[in-house]
């Protein structure tokens, strides 16, 4: 079991290793508090764009499905008349100015998971560590948008939201400790906090916090050309691959959660856990692998033509948002005429 795996395994549970790092959680603890007090009394900045603000986040760290839950968000607020654009700090890339990406942008530029939410959705995206700065360049880029999605910005209190969704996976709050003996970025509240929405990528609810369940479910997959192309994923492709022997390659901070729902639509395959945000700067299988599935956040970063004879096979993952969770996240926004 590799280091990271190994700690995001103490942070279920508080055993010898969270209690060796309870300390520094103590110190982390006293940090935070004071940013936010600092907050609160108005010494640091707090900026409201011309538009409405959505922040999409989480408290503990890893993969908690906020990437999908912002691109569900799109197809939501589009649906209510919305034209909607998302910030991101854009994680991993390999540059530090605000940029607007465009479909070409590579992922070392744009961050694989920015990257992915503009293709998925075609929505306008800023990637920048200052999410004050992406969303002005952002509105300034593209006059049309009138709501801001803000990807994993729970933590960025800088810029001013309507309203947040808060994302919990399966894990909830771990063993309820801070950054480094437990998973939490900020203590967990004991109630929702103001306008904001509790949304579970879990089968049940993880915490006591009152919320939503999302639908998730495999879309299908579709080859690695074609969804470069902009074609859908079919379940009918999926099925074809039952009974192969397939590789799962995921570059994922819980990439377990793949390799389930791949054997659960009835596939025979390899795992190959990769670390989180993998820049695929080498191709991690044997050239002579037949059959690959990787995930769409890996595939930002894999180009067909330097696939060689492996067929490489994308598997998309759908998030479908309740209408109780609609109706209470739209009560934060204003009201839009439908085109």
């Amino acid at each position: 079991m590799s280091a990271a795996l190994r700690l995001q395994a103490a942070w279920l549970r508080r055993g010898w290793l969270a209690w060796l790092l309870l300390p520094l959680s103590l110190l982390y603890r006293t940090a935070v508090l004071l940013r936010t007090a600092c907050f609160s009394l108005g010494l640091i900045p707090v900026t409201r764009l011309p538009v409405p603000v959505v922040v999409v986040g989480n408290f503990v760290v890893g993969g908690a499905g906020k990437t999908p839950t912002a691109i569900a968000l799109v197809h939501l607020l589009r649906a209510r008349g919305f034209t909607p654009g998302i910030v991101s700090r854009g994680y991993g890339r390999q540059s530090g100015e605000t940029a607007i990406l465009e479909r070409g942008t590579p992922a070392r530029l744009a961050g694989d998971e920015a990257l992915l939410m503009h293709l998925r959705t075609q929505a306008p995206v800023a990637v920048g560590a200052d999410r004050v700065a992406a969303g002005l360049a952002l509105l300034q880029a593209h006059t049309s948008v009138n709501v801001v999605i803000s990807d994993d910005g729970l933590q960025h209190r800088q810029l001013a939201r309507n309203a947040q969704v808060i994302v919990f996976d399966e894990r909830g709050c771990g063993n309820g400790w801070l950054l480094p003996a437990g998973p939490l970025r900020e203590p967990a509240p004991r109630t929702v906090p103001p306008r904001s929405v509790v949304l579970y990528n879990a089968p049940t609810p993880s915490t006591a916090l009152q919320g939503h369940l999302a639908s998730r479910r495999l879309g299908g997959v579709v080859a690695l050309p074609d969804w470069w192309a902009g074609r859908p994923a079919t379940p009918e492709l999926l099925a074809e691959l039952q009974g192969r022997s397939v590789l799962a390659a995921a570059g994922l901070a819980r990439p377990q959660r793949f390799f389930e729902m791949l054997r659960a639509q009835g596939l025979l395959i390899s795992e190959l856990a990769l670390s989180d945000h993998h820049d695929f700067a080498v191709l991690p299988w044997p050239a002579d692998t037949p059959d690959v599935v990787v995930t769409e956040k890996d595939a930002v970063k894999l180009r067909p033509e330097d696939m060689g004879a492996t067929r490489v096979w994308v598997a998309t993952l759908d998030f479908e948002l309740s209408v109780a969770f609609a109706s209470e996240l739209m009560q934060w926004l204003p009201t839009t005429d439908h085109p």
